[in-house]
């Protein structure tokens, strides 16, 4: 288990990275007017500069990254129920993403705010959710009917 978490952290950095990335260049599409917006313009004011947001930003999101693929080990605790195994997993990734979304003004820094962004985030995670799980039904009826094949030849 620890070399698969050490192997995770590994992987989860580029790939926070990456994502984070895609999403900058998406949010550019959809509201910048032509224009790069690498990221929030308070997040710029707050560290000085943008080269110094962008630097802190694609650190934390590579750490996003990190905790996201090292906390998903916990599917993989066979002896944990699924709320339990989703309960777990949902209170380590909000416990690292809020603070990162605050950090780098991905929302406004108020209760209300924060009370939004944890509501999308929620509603993000629980569509994810069902649709990992609907695939993850989908594919155990899938070997389950092979196996009845299997064992009626």
């Amino acid at each position: 288990m620890k070399k698969k978490i050490i192997l995770r952290l590994a992987l989860g950095f580029p790939i926070g990275v990456t994502i984070g990335q895609i999403i900058s260049i998406v949010i550019s599409l959809i509201w910048a007017k032509g224009n790069y917006a690498p990221c929030v313009p308070e997040l710029a004011v707050a560290m000085g500069n943008e080269i110094n947001a962008i630097i802190l930003q694609t650190i934390l999101c590579g750490l996003l990254g990190m905790g996201f693929a090292a906390s998903s080990v916990i599917w993989e605790v066979e002896h944990w129920g699924i709320t339990k195994q989703t309960g777990i997993y949902f209170l380590i990734v909000s416990i690292i993403m809020m603070p990162i979304a605050y950090f780098t003004y991905w929302m406004e820094h108020s209760i209300a705010g924060f009370l939004s962004y944890f509501g999308i985030f929620t509603l993000i995670f629980v569509i994810v959710w069902i649709i990992q799980f609907t695939i993850g039904r989908h594919n155990v009826r899938k070997i389950n009917e092979n196996l009845q094949t299997y064992r009626k030849h």
